[in-house]
């Protein structure tokens, strides 16, 4: 099956075209990394959250949305996430993606120009039809919610 093709701008190509587009580190990766299109440093207080642009804008076909996620190694080792993950992308936007991160490590976090900073991984979506009923079918599980299994 063919992957989809999904159409990027670099916003800034006189002054970005260092900045590595979204790419997939290995040949089974889900997400492609998103590296920060800043202009110098940024130092990210423990506690705080800041948005790192990425200078790029990418228009995804119809069905499709992409999901912003942390990066793994960032968040164990450094306590770096995205504060609204995953962030979602819809398909008929067209702005720059901009990464919301923040800082729950132990101290400051620096961000250089070029760092991946986080995930961009593709999904297929499916709008609904909402159907309001006065009662739900029951279920085994019925309203169980939070640590409803245990532990």
């Amino acid at each position: 099956m063919t992957p989809p093709t999904i159409k990027i701008r670099r916003l800034d190509p006189e002054h970005d075209s260092d900045i590595p587009l979204p790419r997939y580190m290995t040949p089974q990766s889900s997400g492609m990394d998103l590296c920060a299109a800043i202009k110098e440093d940024q130092v990210l207080p423990k506690g705080s959250i800041t948005v790192i642009p990425t200078g790029i804008a990418i228009a995804l076909p119809p069905g499709l949305e992409a999901q912003i996620r942390p990066r793994s190694g960032l968040a164990f080792k450094h306590g770096i996430g995205i504060i609204n993950s995953p962030g979602t992308i819809d398909a008929d936007y067209r702005g720059e993606i901009r990464i919301a991160l923040i800082n729950l490590g132990k101290g400051p976090y620096t961000i250089s120009r070029g760092d991946r900073i986080a995930q961009m991984v593709i999904q297929r979506i499916c709008q609904v039809q909402l159907d309001v009923v006065d009662a739900l079918q029951e279920t085994d599980r019925n309203d169980g919610g939070f640590g409803h299994t245990g532990v």
